[in-house]
């Protein structure tokens, strides 16, 4: 059975992101890694069995990637809505088999990219033009080369995601896409303008980051 592998949340730096989740969650998320296939770079924590939290943001200091960045991060409209706070941007589905679910999908989930840091390595849907299905509503899938999950080097904080929430203008269509994707346990879907949300326990209580 398909499970989220982790949850992505947008930050116009990392510092400012670091700070303001601290103020929402009681922890500082620690400082992860650079993706130089796409000039970002993250901070992670543990956020649950074999699933992580990833503040994510553009890497000042890396160069133009020559490519749209994923989770809409080149997009002038997220860089409105990360500048107030940090904001959710994608939620990222585990599968062993990342080409049938490709092919079978009854939306256009990107090219399948391949990503590799030292030995571990990893394939992520991502669109061309660097946006997200359904603005969100569809989850990115990932593939990881055999290993323990990245997850199981994380520092574990306290930090569970609880619920994914989709809000959207055709939830029925929304909820029968993700059927057909076999992800449809994952989220609960609401009427209303297309949105995304993560409930999140952890030591400050339950938040919400949408």
């Amino acid at each position: 059975m398909k499970r989220i592998d982790h949850f992505a949340i947008g930050t116009s730096d990392l510092p400012s992101g670091q700070a303001a989740l601290e103020a929402m969650l009681g922890v500082t998320v620690p400082n992860g890694s650079r993706h130089d296939a796409m000039s970002t770079h993250n901070c992670v924590c543990q956020s649950g069995s074999e699933s992580f939290l990833e503040l994510i943001a553009i890497d000042p200091q890396a160069p133009d990637p020559g490519r749209v960045r994923w989770f809409t991060l080149d997009d002038p409209a997220t860089h409105v809505r990360i500048a107030e706070r940090p904001r959710a941007l994608c939620w990222v589905v585990n599968t062993s088999g990342l080409d049938a679910v490709v092919a079978a999908s009854p939306v256009d989930l990107g090219e399948i990219v391949f990503f590799q840091r030292g030995e571990r390595s990893w394939r992520l849907t991502v669109p061309k033009d660097g946006s997200l299905p359904a603005g969100g509503c569809i989850p990115a899938f990932i593939e990881w080369s055999p290993a323990p999950h990245p997850s199981t080097g994380q520092q574990d904080l306290g930090v569970i995601l609880e619920r994914v929430r989709l809000t959207h203008p055709d939830p029925d269509g929304l909820m029968a896409t993700l059927k057909a994707l076999g992800v449809d346990h994952l989220a609960d879907v609401y009427a209303g303008d297309c949105g995304l949300a993560f409930e999140i326990s952890s030591p400050n209580g339950t938040v919400t980051v949408d």
